[in-house]
């Protein structure tokens, strides 16, 4: 996933990101339970909550929270961690979101 100098990251693009980090967390029992207990579900709750608005925007700030895990995911997506901090604001609305 590229993104062109100085263009904003579409929804689309911005879902995929949060989607494949989403998949790379549930492959990692431990992190799951960070990610469970960061975002106040359960685990029978991840689906519905994932269809939620919020949702994806929350899996990419537990990433921003956390260098060692946003790095790992970056270099394995082969994504700059910038492009990270730029989908979570195109999924979130911009600078008005209040997270």
């Amino acid at each position: 996933m590229k993104n062109v100098q100085g263009k904003s990251l579409s929804v689309e693009e911005a879902q995929g990101i949060a989607t494949q980090a989403l998949v790379q967390l549930s492959q990692d029992p431990e992190q799951v339970g960070r990610f469970l207990a960061f975002s106040g579900i359960g685990p029978d709750q991840i689906r519905d909550a994932a269809s939620e608005p919020g949702f994806l925007a929350g899996v990419l700030e537990f990433y921003m929270m956390d260098e060692t895990l946003l790095l790992a995911f970056c270099e394995n997506a082969g994504l700059r961690p910038t492009m990270m901090a730029a989908a979570r604001y195109a999924l979130a609305g911009g600078p008005e979101y209040d997270a």
